[in-house]
C-alpha cells in the first residue's frame, strides 16, 4: 500500500498574542525565529534537528480549528528534561507537570509537560532507553 502522507512540513499552533508567543518560543524555549509578523499576528520558529517548523497565527475564529490553549499532543525531545525544565522556569515558562519517569512497555524515558502563554501544552520528552 502506498502512504499518502510523506512526511511533516510544520505543526501550527492558534495563539491570542503574538508578541507573548514569540517570547515565550524565542526566548523562553529558545527556538530560533525564522519569520515573524507582528501586524498580521504570524510567526514560524525552526525545531532544533529537524525540518519542520512550528507555526502560529492569532486565531480567528472564523477560520475555525483549535481555538487557543486546546493543542495537546506534540512532543518535543530533550537529552534532559529536568535541566531544560529548570531553564524554561528561570526565564518565564510554565511547567504543568514537572519531570518524571515513565516506564510503558519496553522503555524508559523522562517526560514533562510545559505550556505557552495561551496554555498549550507540550510534552517534553528524554529518548527511550530500552528496558531491561
Amino acid at each position: 500500500m502506498t502512504a499518502n502522507i510523506e512526511g511533516l512540513e510544520a505543526v501550527t499552533v492558534h495563539v491570542r498574542d503574538i508578541e507573548k508567543a514569540r517570547q515565550f518560543y524565542g526566548e523562553v524555549l529558545g527556538l530560533e525565529v525564522l519569520q515573524f509578523d507582528g501586524k498580521v499576528g504570524r510567526a514560524v520558529f525552526s525545531l532544533p534537528g529537524t525540518t519542520v517548523t512550528l507555526r502560529m497565527h492569532v486565531y480567528d475564529p472564523e477560520e475555525g480549528g483549535r481555538e487557543p490553549g486546546t493543542v495537546s499532543g506534540v512532543v518535543f525531545s530533550h537529552r534532559d528534561p529536568v535541566a531544560a525544565c529548570a531553564e524554561i522556569t528561570r526565564r518565564g515558562g510554565r511547567v504543568v507537570d514537572p519531570p518524571h519517569q515513565i516506564h510503558p512497555p519496553g522503555f524508559t524515558a523522562t517526560l514533562s509537560v510545559i505550556a505557552d502563554p495561551d496554555g498549550n501544552e507540550f510534552v517534553l520528552r528524554s529518548p527511550p532507553t530500552p528496558s531491561a
